[in-house]
């Protein structure tokens, strides 16, 4: 039963928003509720969302009642950022319009599109968007914004908030504020005064101290996602362009992003990739300082234990699996809209990096199906690492950057670290050009010993990469939950005043996604942990990527695979633990519908997962178990006695066309959703597109 406060709420917003999109049912607000962290809040409402006018009236309303918000789209986020307790306000259907502008040199995108499906509309005119994660098949632009999204290729140079253009937002009070209309721009200015006046002395206060100033111009010579981005207040004068900027990076903390402009950048059409293969770690990141003023797009560091994850791929090459434990791979793409010219980048890279030997020779190239698998293993190795673990534990994934000259001795640090702390499956990679990796390693949150490993491990994290290397706590995937406890360590008390009035500002009560990149719980990061129970053979090696979501035919309808995996997880948890038998019961009650009979069984999502679960198959034996002595005997006779059974249903077929005939549509109708209702579903319902039953065909 919801609160009264909470209450109050949906029936209000059930006046303007259709009650079928405020959700309350305890399956789908955690199927909803869930995302592709290790942290797990249930919220009370999940709110599906369809255009900024709703939006307006629940921030408002919400307001009203002091209820906190959190604002999502795709929920591919990694570090706890787009989760709640409160109300979770989804925007994805709905929020699918574009426009391309100024002879395509820019796109205007709605929250809900995905990034891959933005770049598209742009493939056509030889251009995409600058952001390009390894979850951009599945991640919305409302998240690759929020969270200042780079990834393979973009770097720092053309990540979301280089080549942002406007932005239109609505505050914590309903007002909007569209960067890109003069007269919306005019009418902010004229309202929101004190607004203007106290971001006008941020930007003062960080100009009159030179120390602080400059403090942050170097932190953000690498790439930097920890806290906001107060960059912002050292490279724009103008307050609506401070503004603008701030919201990149701010996980949903300030304001509701309801459309962004891009900039879009040159998608070459000429593309090679070749994976190196080094001796060391440390001759993998010595070529990759040399690699920093060579014309390369992206450069990707594998350490042995990423390549081996990827070893029985069926399309990875023999030699993976017998490389030596000292070697290290990089990932190097050329690019260029002429062939002979990127002809000439490759020589060039041979040039540059020929001091360092190589383990074995290597060639470039463009063949669809090699330069496939080559990006398609870096840009699958979170959740392939994570399909690795042991059954029960969660995948975790930390995202740090250091200064490229201190890249080799970081990573050789980085691996020091999981051996002290007994981390034995940790795997490393990243994007080495830009001194930006990510380690992965499997986590046992369930006993207490566990998570006291894991918390001595990030702060001694915290420790090796603020104070001995001078880096990033988080490089790319936003500060979260997972380390807003650290905000503070890395950027110092005069910075995190500033963002503490970043965040004073625009949301005073901390209603908009709180607890989030500034939080002062010194142990949030060790709360609300997700449970990971071992459920089925099939989906236990799933980690809730949510990679899988673009593909499933009933998402949206219904559940979408991981969606049904969540599910399926909690009730094998609470059938284990026995702790919440009316959760279980409430669950259970619509689970039939949600998980199984809207299910296709189609195994498109296998397609997508990086790791191939079938979660379709997965459907197939739960309705198997699902079926009592019964239904599986008179399955048994069905698929036994086939030609009998046809027989029978084509002659139903033509009696019910014959009925209908004579009767006519409306009493027909009639007839059919009285004999539906009152069989409880048994007998299916009639429409008028049933066909007729078909003539036996003659097979001889």
């Amino acid at each position: 039963m919801l609160a009264p406060s909470y209450q109050k709420l949906k029936d209000i917003l059930s006046e303007s928003i259709d009650p079928k999109r405020i959700l309350i049912n305890p399956l789908l607000t955690l199927a909803y509720g869930t995302d592709a962290s290790f942290y797990r809040l249930i919220p009370k409402i999940v709110i599906l969302a369809h255009n900024e006018f709703e939006v307006i009236e629940i921030i408002k309303e919400a307001k009203k009642l002091d209820i906190a918000l959190t604002f999502r789209a795709a929920g591919t986020s990694l570090s706890g950022q787009a989760i709640s307790d409160s109300v979770l306000v989804v925007a994805t259907h709905g929020w699918k319009s574009f426009e391309l502008l100024e002879n395509n040199q820019k796109i205007k995108l709605e929250p809900g599109i995905i990034g891959a499906r933005a770049n598209t509309f742009l493939a056509p005119h030889g251009l995409k968007i600058g952001p390009d994660p390894a979850s951009i098949g599945a991640a919305m632009i409302g998240g690759i914004v929020a969270n200042n999204a780079s990834g393979m290729c973009c770097g720092t140079a053309q990540n979301s908030y280089q080549t942002i253009a406007d932005i239109r937002i609505v505050l914590n009070d309903g007002t909007i504020l569209d960067t890109a209309d003069a007269e919306s721009v005019a009418d902010f200015k004229k309202h929101k005064t004190a607004l203007i006046q106290e971001i006008e002395s941020l930007r003062d206060t960080i100009k009159n101290d030179e120390t602080l100033y400059h403090f942050i111009k170097n932190k953000f010579k690498i790439k930097n996602t920890t806290g906001y981005s107060i960059n912002a207040l050292v490279d724009y004068q103008d307050p609506i362009d401070i503004i603008k900027h701030l919201m990149v990076g701010s996980e949903g903390t300030l304001a509701f992003i309801s459309n962004v402009t891009f900039k879009t950048v040159i998608d070459e059409k000429f593309k090679s990739c070749s994976l190196l293969i080094f001796n060391t770690i440390q001759d993998a990141c010595n070529a990759t300082i040399l690699l920093k003023s060579a014309p390369v797009a992206a450069v990707e560091l594998l350490d042995r234990e990423s390549i081996r994850s990827v070893e029985f791929d069926p399309d990875a090459p023999e030699y993976f699996r017998t490389l030596p434990e000292s070697a290290c791979a990089l990932l190097v793409e050329c690019r260029d809209n002429d062939l002979d010219n990127m002809l000439l980048k490759q020589l060039k890279v041979r040039l540059e990096i020929e001091s360092i030997p190589t383990y074995s020779e290597y060639e470039f190239t463009s063949n669809p199906k090699q330069y496939y698998f080559n990006w398609k293993a870096r840009k699958g190795l979170l959740p392939t690492v994570g399909g690795l673990r042991k059954n029960g534990t969660s995948v975790i994934i930390e995202d740090v950057a250091f200064p490229l000259p201190h890249l080799a001795e970081a990573c050789l640090a980085l691996k020091d670290l999981f051996k002290k702390y007994e981390y034995q499956d940790a795997v490393l990679f990243g994007h080495a050009l830009e001194g930006n990796l990510h380690f992965v390693f499997s986590q046992d949150f369930s006993n207490q010993n566990e998570v006291d490993r894991y918390e001595k491990l990030m702060a001694e994290l915290a420790d090796l990469v603020v104070n001995r290397f001078n880096g990033s706590l988080k490089a790319e995937h936003g500060t979260g939950r997972n380390m807003a406890p650290f905000v503070e360590k890395e950027w110092g008390t005069a910075a995190y005043e500033i963002m503490k009035r970043i965040k004073n500002i625009f949301d005073p009560n901390n209603k908009i996604n709180p607890d989030v990149l500034i939080n002062p719980d010194p142990k949030a990061h060790l709360k609300n942990l997700k449970p990971m129970p071992e459920t089925h053979a099939i989906v236990d090696k799933c980690m809730e990527c949510g990679f899988c979501e673009p593909h499933c035919v009933s998402e949206g309808l219904t559940l979408s695979p991981r969606q049904r995996i969540v599910i399926a997880r909690e009730i094998s948890r609470l059938e284990e633990s026995k702790e919440d038998p009316e959760r279980l019961a409430a669950i259970r009650k619509d689970v039939t519908y949600q998980l199984d009979e809207t299910c296709a069984t189609d195994g498109l999502c296998a397609l997508a997962c990086p790791v191939y679960i079938d979660t379709g198959k997965f459907v197939k034996e739960w309705r198997a178990n699902e079926l009592n002595s019964g239904n599986k005997k008179v399955a048994a006779y069905i698929g036994s006695h086939m030609a009998g059974t046809t027989a029978i249903l084509r002659v139903g077929l033509k009696m019910v066309s014959f009925f209908h005939s004579i009767l006519g549509t409306n009493i027909m109708t009639a007839l059919s959703n009285g004999f539906h209702f009152i069989t409880f579903g048994k007998v299916p319902k009639w429409i008028p597109e049933m066909p007729k039953g078909a003539n036996k065909i003659n097979t001889k």
